[in-house]
């Protein structure tokens, strides 16, 4: 099937780095590809080339005179002055609301037909919303009328979990645009909807079939290939530079072609692929107590809207906890109160004596765009401590990325992904033991978030987490709570899922723009429970340093007072044991419970790891086996051979005992 858009050996130059380098492509109808790679190694220009917004230095950009290429990227810019004149512009209201498409559009980006969760409907003026309701705006305009081929660049920046969910249904769906390509860092959002996978890197760019997990696994193959190949030029290099450095009689007659050869192979070294290496950087000491919150209540606006009352909440050390919640239901007006930067209008917030926190916000602004990249962070310090060595700013500027003259770029010439990585960087080198992060993956390329990710899993400080990234919650956060909108905040012990069906329960309206109704409980919404006392709903976990999960007036468990789910509760439902005591997630006026009933917190967490790791390796040695039986069967009359092949098996063999031994201990240890 011949290509609707294509690129012919396309080269595309900025300064002196071609960030497309001989490129030739085409995107088939029916295709669905998701475009993925390093920040500014060109995904983005390679969109705006296809979409003919910006023109090759060199080759041809190829699309049918027909052809018509509808590209949403990450600007917003939207027509007109209303939601009304973005979405369906001026075509009469018999004629769009007739089209499934639209009605299917409007529904889920704008909470229905006459956008009824924007606060004036289509009537809405866009100069007056916020990120979130300006992106699901461009969306709909975008996914209305998709063209021949449709190219979304980061179209999941600033959408809730159920619209980035809606969004994936959407473009597998009967109504998907006829061929589509799509920038994203949403790993899940990416195996969700791709069936190729592009990278971008190095100025070409990599086709893979299939979504994430398939190109990680065609990414591991490739690197293992050029790892070999990078191996035999070595050894050829050696070879070479060994023959040219013979004496002095058999210089003067070595012959021309093989002086050219060993030149070739030496001028041939290429530059090592950009890795981003973040270290774990010193941590300060975290005393027993974090943060605790007591019988707040928060409200932000005039007339004052309540996000959340009566609230205590007890954040320990090793937490790792992630919110939920549609936007503007007060996700980072709670961090804020976590962090001491916003008072509650009713009771109080005590941080811990020791605790040094640091915030990674959503919106990043250089404070000064002519500042350079290195004396920036040599201004918050100059050395640092590294896995026990002392290593100067510029050595880390290098590992995150920033490598030779890109050190000294000025910061008004980053992308949004470098001016976030380099931000993460100056936090880290505070050495924070409270870590916020207000929608970390935003502009973050995927192998940044991979190496982020290890980097949490051995981070021994705080960590609170707003993301509406699946998989990046998943992947760092041992306990999810959500916020809804009715002012109480709830614990989710079965994840995404249970939110999803939280959200569904209550109708998954986008939030409306002015005054929320004040809190009040919900009996009908399982493991919410009633409030404690008071009109506004109380709701939160408490974290302690002890015992086990308690609760009062919501969901808890087994000798909780005022729930219901265990033998001697009454009204709610939850998980472990134990009342006022001080250890595991606790709760007063909203739900509670453990994932773990044994190990908690960062033990938990370094369980978990540690089985993982113990699973991978037992496939490992499945795998080798498996390969080591069909040899023995080839070798069955080389009898050395066979011997040896034997001693390997009966060694995996006792390893296997012992990995299992060591698994067994660690599931009876996290099950409690």
């Amino acid at each position: 099937m011949p290509p609707v858009a294509a690129l012919e050996d396309v080269r595309v130059v900025f300064a002196t780095r071609a960030v497309l380098d001989g490129v030739t492509l085409g995107i088939e109808r029916g295709q669905r590809i998701g475009v993925v790679g390093r920040n500014g190694d060109g995904k983005s220009t390679l969109l705006r080339v296809l979409a003919g917004l910006h023109e090759p230095d060199s080759g041809r950009v190829l699309r049918g005179a027909d052809t018509r290429v509808v590209m949403l990227g990450q600007s917003d810019a939207l027509p007109g002055r209303t939601v009304r004149d973005a979405t369906v512009g001026h075509r009469p209201a018999h004629e769009w609301a007739a089209d499934a498409r639209v009605r299917a559009v409007l529904t889920g980006l704008l909470g229905g037909v006459q956008a009824e969760g924007y606060a004036e409907g289509l009537d809405t003026l866009l100069d007056g919303l916020s990120g979130g309701e300006r992106r699901r705006v461009a969306l709909a305009a975008a996914l209305v009328d998709p063209g021949d081929v449709l190219l979304l660049d980061e179209p999941t920046n600033h959408l809730d979990l159920e619209a980035v969910t809606w969004l994936a249904g959407f473009l597998t769906g009967p109504a998907a645009p006829p061929a589509l390509a799509v920038v994203t860092h949403d790993r899940w959002f990416l195996d969700a909807v791709a069936t190729q996978t592009w990278e971008v890197a190095g100025g070409q760019v990599f086709r893979h079939e299939g979504g994430y997990a398939a190109w990680v696994l065609a990414r591991a193959e490739r690197e293992r290939r050029e790892a070999v190949a990078e191996e035999r030029r070595r050894n050829l290099v050696r070879k070479e530079l060994a023959w040219l450095r013979r004496g002095p009689p058999a210089r003067t007659s070595k012959p021309q072609f093989r002086i050219d050869a060993a030149n070739a192979l030496i001028a041939d070294v290429p530059e090592p692929r950009d890795t981003v290496a973040l270290r774990r950087l010193a941590t300060a000491r975290l005393g027993r107590r974090v943060v605790d919150v007591h019988d707040a209540t928060v409200a932000v606006g005039e007339p004052p809207r309540v996000l959340l009352g009566r609230l205590e909440f007890q954040l320990g050390p090793g937490d790792r906890i992630g919110l939920l919640g549609p936007n503007g239901v007060g996700k980072t007006s709670l961090v804020r109160v976590l962090l001491g930067q916003l008072a509650p209008v009713d009771g109080e917030v005590v941080l811990g004596q020791t605790v040094v926190p640091a915030l990674l916000p959503q919106r990043i602004e250089p404070e000064d765009p002519q500042d350079r990249v290195l004396p920036s962070i040599q201004r918050v310090r100059r050395e640092v401590e590294v896995g026990g060595r002392t290593v100067t700013a510029g050595q880390l500027l290098e590992e995150f990325g920033f490598r030779g003259e890109r050190a000294m770029t000025r910061l008004g010439d980053l992308s949004g992904g470098e001016l976030r990585r380099l931000h993460l960087l100056r936090l880290l080198m505070g050495g924070p033991n409270l870590l916020v992060l207000d929608e970390p993956t935003n502009d973050l390329d995927v192998e940044t978030l991979t190496v982020i990710e290890d980097v949490l899993d051995t981070w021994p400080g705080t960590l609170v987490v707003i993301s509406h990234d699946r998989y990046f919650l998943e992947r760092t956060c041992d306990q999810l709570y959500a916020l809804l909108g009715d002012g109480r905040l709830r614990h989710l012990p079965r994840g995404v899922e249970e939110y999803l069906a939280l959200r569904a329960a209550h109708g998954s309206t986008p939030a409306r723009s002015g005054p929320a109704p004040r809190a009040a409980a919900d009996p009908t919404v399982p493991g919410a429970g009633p409030t404690a006392a008071a009109s506004t709903a109380s709701g939160g976990a408490a974290w302690g340093a002890g015992a086990g999960p308690t609760a009062s007036g919501g969901a808890a468990g087994p000798t909780a007072a005022g729930g219901a789910g265990g033998p001697t509760a009454a009204g709610g439902a939850g998980g472990p044991t134990a009342a006022g005591g001080a250890g595991g997630p606790t709760a007063s006026g909203g739900a509670a419970s453990g994932v773990t009933r044994g190990l908690t917190g960062a033990a938990a967490h370094a369980a978990r790891k540690e089985v993982a790791r113990i699973e991978a390796r037992l496939a490992r040695i499945d795998a080798e086996q498996e390969g080591l039986h069909a040899t023995m069967a080839e070798a069955h009359t080389d009898h050395e051979r066979l011997l040896e092949l034997s001693e390997r098996d009966a060694a995996l063999v006792d390893e296997r005992g012992a990995l299992e031994e060591r698994w067994l201990e660690l599931a009876e240890a996290l099950e409690g």
